[in-house]
């Protein structure tokens, strides 16, 4: 066994886990007081949408110039940096006298909410491969309980005490954070001698994605689930409204579903380690199947649709998972820069469905959603044969 492995404890993982969400949250407090940093900066709601979408665009823009690092340097160093770095952009916010300190701070933010994307490819090195599958489906549980609450907090906090409180208690957690961190993360166990320069790493992305099929395989089957993923989320308001009469409150309370599927993480993690990747990228594909079956021949039923959402999450977390357990499960020397393209590839799917969703209901309604959603599914399956799924983790991943 390699001497940096490291034995996690159930409350450690739980600890990193949360770290991940509490990292991650920060990126998404900002959209429940759009309309409340709107009268308080007294700007047009276009300009606080614009500051929105900077949060957004700082976050892909760190996935592939902030993440990559921590192959090169050391990672709980590394980590704390981020760490400090995010609780002074949460007070920048908090104090911002105007939209344009405001903005500065919220790209800031962005940026430094790629942290947890630090966390889970440190903690898959430090696991052994067999192993890795239960504690990434802790790890990515933790991450969508952090997008899950973020905007509950946010919107219950600002209500009562205004958006200011709401980045304060903020830096303050991740002040918290930062002092938990140095004394329950292990240290970096490997020995560094960076031989490459900042361009040099960068240039080694386009690299990796030549040279390992199975990188590209996870990136495109990341993006096309997520894609299908996002058209539900982007339209689920307008078939509510459609279907039901309802507001966006309740497609807003339609998320907490979600919380399913966090709790299935864990097992996840154990049938992702038990069974082939193969076998759980197809079983993804089909439960995404069945969600959308259940959308498109249920939709007058709330309590089917209801259902579908459930079914819809597990898929997204299944390949999740395991394009996770693919990519750290190779090289282990590039794993920060795998999980790099690997999230980047990830976030734009997501972006581009909710792009195409709202197109699509608005000149197509449903049916044009679950056209949609059918393009993006034929992709993976394309993908699939086309780049291919390793037979078992760990073993002739590095194909190519």
């Amino acid at each position: 066994m390699n001497d940096n492995y490291v034995e996690f404890s159930r409350p450690k993982v739980v600890f990193l886990a949360a770290s991940v969400g509490i990292i991650v949250a920060s990126m998404f407090y900002i959209q429940p007081i759009e309309e409340l940093l709107t009268t308080s900066f007294r700007v047009v709601p276009s300009a606080v949408a614009v500051i929105a979408m900077l949060t957004q665009a700082s976050y892909a823009a760190g996935l592939l110039l902030v993440v990559p690092l921590g192959d090169a340097y050391n990672r709980y160093r590394f980590l704390q940096l981020m760490e400090g770095l995010s609780v002074l952009s949460l007070l920048l916010a908090a104090c911002a006298p105007n939209a344009v300190v405001f903005g500065i701070a919220a790209v800031a933010i962005g940026l430094t909410s790629v942290g947890g994307q630090i966390i889970i490819p440190y903690v898959a090195y430090l696991t052994p491969v067999k192993k890795q599958g239960p504690i990434l489906g802790v790890m990515i549980s933790g991450m969508l309980t952090g997008i899950l609450f973020a905007r509950t907090f946010s919107g219950v906090i600002a209500a009562r005490w205004g958006w200011q409180t709401v980045y304060f208690l903020a830096a303050a957690l991740n002040l918290v954070l930062l002092v938990l961190i140095h004394y329950w993360v292990p240290d970096d166990p490997r020995r560094l001698n960076s031989r490459f320069s900042y361009p040099q790493l960068l240039r080694t992305l386009p690299r990796l994605i030549r040279k390992y099929p199975y990188l590209r395989g996870a990136a495109v089957n990341g993006f096309c689930m997520f894609g299908i993923a996002n058209l539900f989320w982007a339209t689920l308001s307008f078939l509510l409204a459609d279907r039901f009469g309802y507001g966006s409150a309740v497609a807003g309370s339609m998320g907490l579903l979600g919380v399913v599927a966090i709790i299935a993480a864990p097992t996840i993690g154990r049938l992702v380690d038990r069974y082939s990747p193969r076998d759980n990228i197809k079983c993804s594909w089909w439960l995404g199947v069945g969600a959308y079956v259940i959308f498109g021949v249920f939709t007058g039923n709330l309590w089917l649709l209801m259902l579908g959402i459930v079914v819809l999450d597990l898929s997204t977390q299944f390949s999740q998972v395991t394009n996770q357990a693919i990519i750290q499960s190779m090289s282990r020397k590039t794993n920060s820069r795998n999980n790099s393209i690997f999230m980047f590839s990830y976030f734009l799917g997501g972006a581009l469905g909710t792009v195409i969703g709202i197109n699509a209901w608005a000149s197509f309604h449903w049916w044009g959603v679950t056209v949609a959603a059918a393009v993006f599914l034929l992709i993976a399956v394309l993908n699939y044969y086309w780049q291919g799924v390793p037979r078992q983790l760990g073993r002739h991943v590095h194909k190519g």
